[in-house]
């Protein structure tokens, strides 16, 4: 495996995009400071240029780097929860080209737990802005067959790390407006986060991709709530399914992938409930489900 992660390393460095595992989704990679290469995740996707991309980082000192202010609350996050599913969104140093933050003066960083994903940072010696490696709106892969039945050949390379063990994509807060903000829930709750910050607001806003009505969404038509009465469909029962809401996140994009590709009419699905620890997995199931 060394030898692959040297190969994508070498990928990276000469503006080619690399497909590789995080422990949330896996991801489309480019060299974050090379306007050509990350244009190109643009253009792979079919992502708007208004939508901003995530950087991912080896360290805290790097994502220091990054960032025209690092606060004290973004120290306390990075502590506690990185490596892992957060992002921290800071107002940006000049070294982050504006395709990447969608022209926005802030950045969302993140420094992922997967090892494939760290050593490839290490390796590549840059930072990697880094979508889901999906076509834009359509259901995060979470192996590296979901990036080759969804991107193909339009991939450099791809890095197969297995399974995803988070399953959905990180938590966002930003800390580069007046009070913290979730713009997007995730498996660290709010619960969780204030514990280290104190009191945060938690809304969408532009500085976060995910925002589109309709996202994270299989080809079939997905519904809240009860089955339809007509076609042939499937029926995902939160009784199904794990009861913990880290474990349910960690297989739900799995098992839509999976209803996905039996040629059903429509995927009904029962919601989980409606408490904080939960908030990640109801706003991608609702997403899911959106008609626009």
């Amino acid at each position: 495996m060394s030898s692959e992660i040297e190969r994508a390393a070498e990928l990276l460095r000469a503006g080619r995009l690399v497909a590789f595992p995080t422990e949330t989704v896996y991801g489309l990679g480019a060299n974050a400071l090379d306007v050509a290469a990350v244009t190109r995740i643009f253009e792979v996707k079919g992502r708007p240029r208004s939508s901003p991309l995530i950087v991912h980082v080896g360290s805290i000192d790097a994502a220091r780097s990054l960032a025209a202010q690092w606060t004290d609350e973004a120290g306390k996050l990075a502590h506690r929860f990185w490596p892992g599913p957060l992002t921290i969104v800071v107002p940006k140093s000049t070294a982050v080209p504006d395709v990447v933050t969608a022209g926005l003066p802030s950045v969302g960083l993140r420094m992922p737990a997967h090892p494939l994903a760290l050593a490839l940072l290490e390796a590549a010696r840059v930072p990697l802005a880094a979508p889901s490696a999906n076509r834009f709106t359509q259901l995060s892969p979470t192996t590296a067959e979901h990036v080759r039945q969804g991107l193909g050949h339009t991939v450099d390379m791809i890095l197969d790390g297995g399974q995803c063990h988070v399953g959905i994509e990180s938590a966002v807060i930003s800390l580069a407006g007046p009070r913290p903000r979730i713009l997007r829930p995730g498996v660290i709750s709010q619960t969780e986060i204030e514990e280290t910050i104190g009191p945060v607001e938690s809304g969408p806003g532009a500085e976060s991709p995910g925002q589109h009505p309709k996202h994270y969404s299989p080809r079939t038509r997905v519904v809240l709530g009860d089955s339809p009465a007509e076609g042939r469909g499937a029926r995902l029962d939160f009784t199904n399914m794990p009861r913990d809401a880290a474990a349910y996140a960690e297989c739900v994009y799995r098992a839509l992938h999976d209803l996905d590709a039996c040629g059903y009419d429509w995927i009904s699905i029962e919601m989980p409930p409606d408490t904080p620890e939960w908030a990640g997995v109801r706003d991608r199931l609702t997403r899911a489900a959106s008609a626009s």
